[in-house]
């Protein structure tokens, strides 16, 4: 069977991280085609905006991509690629495994948190105006509609990975009307997973508690810009945004890509780690019912690490990115 996926390579070092997930993805033999298009900062001059409409027509056809990180230049076009991305293609759900990995050195063993993060709505809606010179105003939406699809994303998710809880994470306290929607839904769709545990969190708390003892979450849901902070937090628990995949998953279609942005200072010297990205790329293997090759991929990419002989800079290693996934390959 074979798989047509839409290639972004990004900006920035998107082309050397994707180039090292080809790799790996090429080397596992699941019958995937590339469809490349180029979109961010470098083809603004040539198709006048960061997001040409034939990268969305290529998604559209393909229904999954991969993509590197793209550049947002400041002061002409979209808010954010990404967002705009997102929202082009209702990509709704932002899914952003954190999971403990060999040979990654961090204060903590044994995390495993998966972050669902509403992806449309929130004060990333981007309603916002000044309010005279001296005062700007932004909006937050939270709707009953968006709230009762990522809270539903979520328990599916966890039914689906067989998880044992999940945690609706809020502000309700204090924004009664948006965060106390969000929770009164959450609470109404946790009803229908008697198999799965709820509990509810307020964000700061939940914060401290991520840093305190992270064994004790399993999934969390939350809106967007919760949601964009808290997974953050989590990717620091195992390692940082180099070891950190994420996805946005809509109705129809489905993106992965790394959390980290497009380093440009970085472009092009094939230094940084790939492995957020070529993690992405295992979350996509399952995402299109390769389980076996995303397992396969997982081994191979811990044995890498165990032996510690091709890690990248940032885990004590001299490698380029390149060879980390060359060996990656190799184990496969």
């Amino acid at each position: 069977m074979k798989h047509t996926i839409t290639l972004i390579p990004g900006d920035g070092i998107g082309p050397d991280v994707t180039r090292a997930a080809r790799i790996v993805l090429d080397a596992v033999d699941v019958g995937i085609e590339w469809d490349v298009v180029e979109a961010g900062e470098g083809v603004i001059e040539k198709y006048g905006t960061p997001l040409p409409e034939h990268v969305l027509e290529s998604i559209k056809r393909n229904k999954v991509a991969l993509k590197g990180p793209l550049t947002t230049p400041i002061g002409t076009g979209f808010r954010s690629v990404n967002v705009a991305l997102r929202k082009a293609l209702d990509l709704y759900a932002n899914i952003r495994p954190a999971k403990s990995l060999p040979a990654v050195k961090t204060r903590y063993e044994n995390v495993d948190i998966i972050t669902v993060r509403e992806n449309t709505e929130d004060l990333y809606a981007g309603i916002e105006h000044m309010v005279g010179e001296d005062a700007a105003e932004s909006i937050k939406i939270i709707t009953r509609a968006g709230s009762e699809r990522i809270v539903r994303h979520a328990f599916e998710l966890a039914r689906r990975e067989g998880r044992k809880k999940v945690t609706a994470v809020h502000k309700a306290n204090i924004m009664k009307c948006t965060d106390g929607l969000f929770l009164e839904v959450a609470r109404q769709v946790a009803t229908e997973y008697s198999d799965i545990e709820f509990e509810d969190r307020i964000v700061d708390a939940c914060s401290m508690k991520l840093v305190q003892k992270p064994e004790d979450f399993d999934v969390l849901v939350m809106p967007n810009l919760y949601g964009d902070i808290i997974s953050d937090i989590c990717a620091g628990l195992v390692g940082g945004l180099g070891v950190a995949p994420g996805a946005n998953i809509g109705k129809d279609y489905a993106v992965f890509e790394p959390v980290h942005g497009s380093a440009p200072k970085y472009a092009g010297m094939d230094k940084v780690n790939p492995l957020a990205t070529i993690l992405s790329g295992v979350m996509m293997l399952k995402f299109i019912g390769e389980m076996e090759a995303a397992d396969r991929v997982m081994k191979a990419i811990n044995q890498v690490l165990e032996e510690g002989k091709y890690l990248t800079y940032d885990l004590g290693g001299s490698a380029k990115a390149s060879e980390m996934a060359k060996a990656i390959a190799e184990k496969l």
